[in-house]
């Protein structure tokens, strides 16, 4: 098997998914509960919490654990809207953002909120210039994906937090998921005041997340409950899932430093292997790109179909980012780009993880050269 949908999710590291077992078996307490089994199940999550926070290089009180990334980028847009409306009712996010975020804006807009949707450029880039002729006296928040899940392109998020220093009443929301562990980002250095992250994009497991709040920032929660989690999310926390994401998370990190060479190396074989299709077409920038993601469309052919046939080869891939992908739509990222209807509702995406070798991106691009050739004859007869 080549599984080359790492971007919709990832295969959880064995040593996660054994410490997720052993906590769950040997400390499974409420972290809450004032007796010495609860006293363990809080040490383990506070120790967690101080390991996520050193591997993002942040205090270890500004690290919040969710259930995930749409979880994550709910509290934040939403926290930020609720808690501060007072000072203003305008926010200004991308045409390409993930399903979360765009879904979040729209619920605020029935709200009474204005929301400003920037357009990007044909590669899919938000520049800093086209944040800043959007920027009002009562703008509060701007939220901007860091790599786009769809087309990998990497925003200048550190561009834009340097220009929103001048805009003290907006704060700045990263939607971190598809760049932490491939593209390093330094939340202070880029003045990022929420950053959102999600433990299976890493190798961890379903369900587990994590939202950085910079100290000093205000949210409103979004759960009503027992106050856990700064007060910020209510509910029981799932130590064993935090655990074990806290581990994903270090070996993540270690593996980047020794195969990201090797990522890229294979990446490069394969966009240089189906750049030689006729019928394809890469949406996939080759500058200010994220070394994991590779976009493109097929003429005349149905996404769908294409995956499917790539799955008998016992090749994986997807359409567009996976919460969407059922949907059989149009991907919405690569129309705000430009890209013609029909080449937007035939988009692939091929996304690589650390383990992925140049052996596997050789196969994988003969594979598609392959059933490109033979699906185009079966539609033409």
């Amino acid at each position: 098997m080549i599984y080359l949908d790492n971007s919709a999710t990832t295969k959880p590291y064995k040593e996660v998914l054994d410490s997720f077992l052993k906590v769950s078996e040997e400390f499974f307490g409420n972290p809450s509960s004032l007796h010495k089994i609860g006293g363990q199940a809080e040490k383990l999550l506070q120790q967690a919490r101080s390991q996520v926070a050193k591997l993002l290089n942040v205090k270890e009180t500004e690290i919040l654990f969710t259930s995930g990334g749409t979880e994550s980028n709910n509290l934040a847009i939403k926290g930020i809207a609720l808690a501060h409306r007072e000072r203003g009712r305008h926010i200004i996010t991308s045409g390409i953002e993930h399903a979360s975020i765009h879904n979040a804006m729209v619920q605020l807009e029935s709200l009474g909120y204005e929301i400003t949707y920037v357009k990007p450029d044909a590669n899919g880039f938000i520049s800093a210039n086209m944040i800043e002729k959007e920027m009002r006296d009562d703008t509060i928040l701007v939220s901007v994906i860091h790599v786009n899940n769809e087309v990998g392109t990497i925003q200048p998020v550190k561009e834009i937090g340097k220009l929103l220093k001048n805009y003290p009443k907006a704060f700045f929301h990263v939607d971190y998921v598809q760049g932490v562990g491939k593209v390093p980002l330094n939340f202070y250095e880029a003045g990022i005041h929420l950053a959102t992250i999600s433990g299976h994009k890493f190798h961890g497991l379903k369900g587990t997340g994590a939202l950085f709040i910079k100290e000093g920032v205000t949210l409103s929660p979004l759960f009503s409950g027992g106050n856990q989690e700064w007060k910020q999310r209510s509910g029981t926390e799932n130590v064993a899932g935090m655990v074990a994401m806290a581990k994903a998370l270090r070996m993540t990190l270690e593996q980047r430093k020794e195969k990201l060479n090797q990522m890229a190396a294979a990446m490069e074989r394969l966009r240089n292997g189906i750049s030689q299709i006729k019928e394809l077409t890469i949406h996939t920038p080759k500058e200010n790109q994220a070394p994991h993601i590779l976009n493109f469309s097929i003429k005349g052919l149905k996404a769908e179909t294409f995956v499917h046939a790539l799955e008998g080869k016992n090749i994986y891939v997807s359409t567009t980012s996976a919460c969407s992908s059922k949907k059989k739509a149009a991907s919405k990222t690569l129309l705000a780009m430009g890209v013609p209807q029909d080449e937007a509702e035939s988009a692939i995406r091929v996304s690589l993880t650390f383990s992925n070798t140049v052996e596997e991106a050789e196969i994988a691009a003969k594979a598609i050269a392959d059933t490109v050739k033979h699906l185009s004859e079966v539609v033409k007869k």
